[in-house]
């Protein structure tokens, strides 16, 4: 109530650079034009924009190369410019207010992993993670997602039981080895995993070893199939194919 009482009174403004806008809680037309929007043809693995036509099934050489465990995978943009600043801005400034504006943004991306019996998942935080940060960046974008897309959401059903290592620097390798084990089912909770299509959440994908060891753990659950879904996939260069502004600003 008191949220809807400020809206009457403040002006709208961009959730970055406070240029006032029209809508409540999103980006001006600048801030889009300088966001990386995945879109189009992406690889169905991990949501990596490829060049192509929209309707096209298609991996990329990483996928190809070393195929994911779970079924599907999709990103909503990409981990550059405007994108690495919501990521940073919601995961280290405590900018929690980006949550609404960002759930929209990954609730588009998300409707080809959406099943009937979705139930959405979360990555978990370590319990002494979770304590310094006050709240996992995950689970809220999960929450937020499930409202939009109306499938419930179950923030414990997995849990990390080990604190891992900063993985900055690390090879492939050397992150897969790290996260290993890493994320199990909820002692209690993880059995409502059991025979259904999980969609697990995330902020940030890069090489994928985070979202493997949750992917483990519903499927040691019982999960029947599990999909991923990312705010932000960093890519190569290579793999980055801007699409025309007009196209960004859809459902803005």
């Amino acid at each position: 109530m008191l949220q809807s009482v400020v809206r009457l009174i403040m002006p709208q403004q961009c959730v970055l650079c406070d240029e006032l806008i029209e809508s409540d809680g999103g980006l001006c037309p600048a801030c889009w034009r300088d966001a990386t929007l995945v879109a189009g043809t992406v690889c169905d693995g991990c949501g990596t924009p490829l060049v192509g036509q929209g309707d096209d099934v298609a991996h990329c050489d990483d996928c190809l190369q070393t195929p994911r465990i779970w079924t599907k995978g999709r990103s909503a943009l990409v981990y550059e410019g405007i994108g690495k600043r919501l990521v940073m801005g919601l995961k280290h400034g405590d900018r929690q207010d980006l949550v609404p504006t960002l759930a929209r943004i990954m609730a588009r991306s998300s409707r080809p992993l959406l099943e009937d019996d979705t139930v959405i998942v979360p990555v978990p935080l370590h319990w002494s993670r979770l304590l310094r940060r006050r709240y996992n960046q995950s689970a809220l974008l999960a929450l937020e997602i499930g409202k939009i897309v109306g499938r419930p959401v179950l923030v414990d059903g997995l849990v990390r039981v080990h604190r891992t290592r900063p993985t900055r620097g690390q090879t492939r390798a050397e992150r897969e080895m790290s996260q290993q084990d890493s994320i199990r089912p909820h002692p209690k909770k993880g059995s409502r995993l059991n025979g259904r299509s999980v969609m697990i959440v995330d902020d940030v994908m890069t090489t994928g070893a985070t979202l493997k060891a949750a992917a483990q753990g519903a499927l040691l659950a019982g999960a029947k199939q599990v999909c991923v879904l990312t705010l932000a996939r960093a890519v190569s260069e290579a793999y980055i194919f801007r699409k025309p502004n007009e196209a960004r600003h859809e459902d803005s």
